[in-house]
């Protein structure tokens, strides 16, 4: 059984954080980066690669922390501040407390935490950016569903007065979903990112970070200042993500 669209561009996260933060580390060690170059290559590679990874998993929780409030689709560099800034502080302490055990086999004075600060502070920089500008990738696509087979799960969560009509698209808004249809529109609770396991069967595609749109309901496309907005039927408007318009426009969206 295919694994639904979302939950392979989740997996795809995690595996190009993990890959990212090993090449970096093998880099690392193999330079003897920031004085460790007077150790054995092995106990570099253990010292960096277990760092960057450790790293690479704070990071992902910070990562969906950050893209909560920030845009990484309109502001990419301020994600990749944001990041900086949110794992530097924690992971500086951990590198400190790991440093001195590690190569010495006890902690460091804390007098020298603050050497720690800089370079931690840069990888960390360098790692965020990469992944920022790597994680524009494919939208989440949904597929029709074959003959015979069953309909969305999602349309059963339509709200009875809008029961049987078309679902032209679906926009978050805070913590609820705003359900557009030929019939109207209305609320409910709901993420995004449920919703779109739950839209298999019906076929359409994530435009937006907010944003679900049926491929069928587009009834043109305007495109200006790098932007591509698409025009739904029911005179409805819905945007398009720099990240996600290549792979739309690639699919035959327009």
């Amino acid at each position: 059984m295919r694994l639904p669209d979302m939950l392979k561009a989740k997996a795809r996260d995690y595996l190009r954080g993990l890959i990212v933060a090993v090449v970096a580390g093998v880099f690392l060690a193999v330079s003897g980066a920031f004085g460790s170059g007077d150790t054995p290559l092995t106990q570099r590679l253990a010292y960096w690669i277990s760092m960057l990874v450790v790293g690479g998993i704070w990071g992902h929780v910070c990562g969906a922390i950050v893209t909560r409030f920030i845009d990484q689709d309109a502001r990419p560099w301020a994600v990749t501040a944001a990041l900086t800034a949110l794992i530097t502080g924690p992971l500086t302490l951990g590198v400190w407390a790991a440093t001195g055990l590690f190569f010495s086999g006890r902690l460091f004075p804390l007098a020298v935490l603050i050497d720690f600060l800089p370079p931690v502070a840069l990888i960390t920089a360098a790692v965020s950016a990469i992944n920022v500008f790597l994680g524009r990738e494919r939208p989440v696509e949904t597929h029709a569903a074959a003959p015979g087979a069953a309909p969305a799960r999602f349309l059963d969560r339509l709200p009875p007065k809008l029961r049987g009509a078309r679902l032209i698209a679906v926009q978050a808004e805070d913590h609820y979903l705003r359900l557009h249809t030929d019939r109207g529109s209305d609320l409910i609770l709901m993420r995004l990112s449920d919703a779109l396991t739950e839209l298999e069967g019906l076929e359409g595609a994530q435009t937006h970070r907010s944003w679900w749109v049926a491929k069928g309901a587009v009834a043109a496309v305007a495109r200006g200042d790098g932007r591509a907005a698409l025009t739904l039927h029911g005179d409805l408007t819905a945007p398009v993500s720099r990240r996600y318009a290549k792979a739309l426009r690639e699919a035959g969206w327009w």
